[in-house]
């Protein structure tokens, strides 16, 4: 059993990445042996597992000896003397004795008798609370894995359930239960393990003098010229001619997206009257910086988001005028970008596929690859971190239209990334974790594009649980704020005033740009000349210098994940 230390606490339980996004014949053993879950794989049965009145439940086995449970009941609950409406499928359930201020991590395998359905996780809380953990398309024919969780409350002590239901009329088949309590300590040194396992590595320094030999107790000055981890924010075209907005922004974020300026109604609000100079004018200002720049967005599906022109046109119009808008602005900053959000929000809506048909979304990517050969495109999407009860942006619908997109013929040559927009209220973190360890099996870069929280008491509380969740993860890649200033206020979360001095908000944001950014600063070498650096990733200057040479020497290297116990040599010459 693995141990480590966090604080006086010893925890026995290292958090379990484990996620699947295939529908196996069989599925895989349940993590954690079953946590607190009595009897997850069924094999004694239903012992500890109970039913519903009026529903009927058993144990089938499968061709390969695998036992799981099955429900069968009632489909209809009374509407007075007028007629009847379906009512919930429901599983199997279990009771639990719940602990308040307890992060529980779920997961299971599911599966139904026909079709696919749309299956939720649900955790009946002591005080009668419906809390949903997550959910899933479950499939007949194969399982599929459910991974989320949700968080005990310190008035959620006491007796609570677990069980699964859809509102199709399925049977719902349960197998490889897990039900995982983590302390909030143990949950957050979790966070913090993964993070250093994640975003730092041990480099080792060697300084030899003239004559070739390792020089003992020379200093080695560390800077940081450039962060590994991409971090950055939405920036408005009132950045513009603004140097305190200019000062602001720059100082801090290594990657910007324009809020709307590069969006179609950004670029041609008439028909046939385009203007980029925005754009343009906000691309070279951030080239001017070194700051990267993701492109959004080639399209929006979002119908009440298109431009009254666009609406009334035929199929051939719209055809054309979608042609010419993809031509135009993905060959104008092709090179430049670092990512494309090629046809935003395609989960939850349907305008170009309603107009087009049901390739219409995997058309437009092969369409933008084959123009920008640089850019990562990237299916950007809301809700399917934020919130576990909307069925239509699940990780399983994710994965799916994903899949649907990278395997369309001619697309497979094309680099694709993941894109979760992360707009919170109160997050849910054992499901925010869960959602990306099912996203991670889809081998692709994952990026929060849309970071922000709404104002309220905890604001500053729950943004710092959102970043460090998606900074510790290791499936994640980047992470980029939607907290753009206006003068007149922001979209929903502003960093700073209209004076640019930081609200708390952007005070939590600069104290974890610093924190990630730390480093020992001024280590001298061992009797062997060597020093051992943790550094986080990215770009450093070491300078080393020692009082029997007249100059110092720099050197410059970059730390990454494959830069673990390597060694550099730098040479300090008279």
């Amino acid at each position: 059993m693995s141990l480590f230390d966090v604080g006086c606490i010893v925890q026995s339980v290292e958090y379990d990445h484990t996620a699947s996004i295939e529908c196996l014949g069989d599925p895989m053993k349940p993590l954690y042996k079953g946590g607190i879950i009595q009897n997850g794989e069924f094999n004694n049965g239903l012992m500890g597992w109970s039913t519903r009145r009026d529903i009927k439940a058993g144990i089938r086995k499968s061709a390969s000896g695998n036992k799981f449970a099955v429900v069968q009941g009632a489909r209809s609950s009374p509407l007075g003397t007028g007629g009847a409406a379906a009512s919930p499928s429901h599983s199997v359930y279990q009771k639990i004795q719940m602990k308040g201020d307890t992060h529980y991590s779920l997961s299971a395998w599911l599966r139904v008798s026909a079709g696919t359905a749309h299956v939720r996780a649900v955790v009946k809380a002591p005080n009668g609370e419906n809390i949903t953990a997550g959910a899933i398309d479950a499939q007949s024919g194969c399982w599929t894995m459910l991974k989320g969780g949700m968080t005990a409350r310190a008035y959620h002590y006491g007796q609570g359930e677990v069980f699964f239901e859809s509102d199709a009329p399925v049977d719902i088949w349960v197998d490889s239960v897990s039900l995982q309590p983590f302390s909030f300590e143990e949950w957050d040194a979790h966070a913090r393990q993964s993070a250093n396992k994640a975003r730092r590595s041990t480099v080792k320094i060697v300084a030899r003098g003239p004559d070739g030999q390792p020089m003992a107790n020379a200093n080695v000055s560390i800077q940081l010229l450039r962060a590994g981890f991409p971090f950055g924010n939405a920036m408005t075209k009132e950045i513009l001619g603004n140097p305190a907005y200019e000062k602001w922004f720059f100082s801090r974020f290594t990657v910007a997206t324009m809020e709307n300026e590069m969006k179609w109604y950004g670029t041609e609000w008439a028909q046939n009257q385009e203007d980029y100079r925005t754009p343009d004018a906000m691309m070279a200002l951030a080239q001017r910086y070194g700051v990267k720049v993701r492109g959004h967005n080639v399209f929006w599906d979002d119908q009440s988001s298109q431009l009254k022109w666009v609406m009334p046109m035929n199929l051939n119009q719209l055809k054309a005028a979608m042609q010419k808008r993809l031509k135009n602005v993905v060959s104008r900053y092709a090179g430049r970008l670092i990512h494309w959000d090629v046809v935003n929000e395609n989960l939850h809506f349907n305008f170009f596929e309603t107009k087009l048909g049901p390739n219409a979304s995997p058309l437009i990517y092969q369409q933008v690859g084959q123009i920008d050969h640089t850019a990562i495109l990237f299916m950007n999407e809301f809700n399917t971190l934020e919130q576990p009860m909307d069925p239509n942006g699940t990780p399983t619908k994710y994965v799916a239209k994903m899949k649907l997109i990278q395997g369309y013929p001619g697309n497979g040559g094309f680099k694709f990334g993941v894109g979760l927009e992360s707009h919170f209220t109160t997050p849910n973190l054992p499901y925010m974790r869960g959602a990306l360890d099912t996203l991670a099996q889809l081998k692709l870069p994952i990026w929060m594009t849309e970071v922000d929280v709404v104002k309220g008491p905890n604001q500053v509380k729950f943004l710092e649980q959102v970043l460090r969740e998606g900074y510790a993860h290791p499936g994640v890649q980047g992470i980029v704020m939607w907290a753009a200033w206006h003068p007149y206020g922001c979209y929903v979360m502003c960093l700073t005033d209209n004076s640019f001095k930081n609200l708390p908000v952007g005070d939590l944001v600069d104290k974890l740009i610093a924190e990630w950014k730390t480093h020992k600063t001024s280590p001298a070498t061992d009797a062997n000349g060597m020093v051992e650096l943790d550094l986080a990733h990215g770009d450093y200057k070491l300078t080393v210098d020692h009082p029997s040479q007249t100059t110092a020497v720099s050197h410059t290297m970059t730390v990454d994940a494959g830069s673990a116990a390597s060694e550099h040599i730098i040479s300090v010459k008279t």
